[in-house]
């Protein structure tokens, strides 16, 4: 498989599994090992400023601190964007990339704007590739946009209205089907 570092993935109407319903991931990095990402679309209710003050300097003051995923919710990610993006730790498309945990502070001068994640996403080797074969995902390219977009709780709908009329029935279903 192709490996999916830079990619979205999108979560299928037939995935029920609360930490990834109705979620976009973005992919950081994916090979024969695993992968790891963080979720886009869920803004906690906690201003970064409040939740990791060390980090309040990468964001714009109010920023929210967003739901990453279920693995480590202790610990901070933080995704951005580069003027030299060979400042990242990791790559994930153009100029998108994960901080360095310990990154220097002339590293940090390169960022142009942040978000701020508690936990990621990860599958062990393998675990990915069955979800994908089961149809639980929609992979798509990750464009800057969506990685800062401005309403991240539409975030989900706006891809799919992106992918076209295909979409539409999925896109504008209740969250929980059983109640329509």
């Amino acid at each position: 498989m192709e490996p999916l570092g830079g990619k979205l993935l999108i979560s299928n109407a037939s995935l029920f599994d609360p930490n990834f319903r109705r979620t976009v991931v973005l992919i950081g990095h994916h090979d024969e090992e695993g992968a790891v990402g963080v979720i886009l679309n869920r803004p906690t209710e906690l201003s970064v400023d409040e939740a990791v003050p060390a980090l309040a300097d990468l964001v714009m003051p109010g920023d929210l601190l967003f739901e990453g995923g279920p693995v480590q919710p202790e610990a901070a990610v933080v995704l951005a964007e580069f003027t030299d993006p060979s400042e990242a730790g990791v790559v994930a498309f153009g100029s998108i990339g994960f901080l360095p945990e310990e990154a220097a502070p002339e590293g940090l001068e390169s960022v142009t704007r942040a978000r701020v994640f508690a936990g990621y996403a990860g599958w062990g080797a393998g675990q990915l590739e069955g979800e994908l074969d089961e149809d639980a995902w929609i992979v798509v390219p990750a464009e800057p946009g969506d990685v800062f977009h401005e309403e991240p709780e539409r975030l989900w709908e706006d891809v799919l209205r992106r992918l076209g009329p295909a979409f539409a029935l999925m896109r504008t279903m209740p969250a929980d089907p059983s109640l329509n």
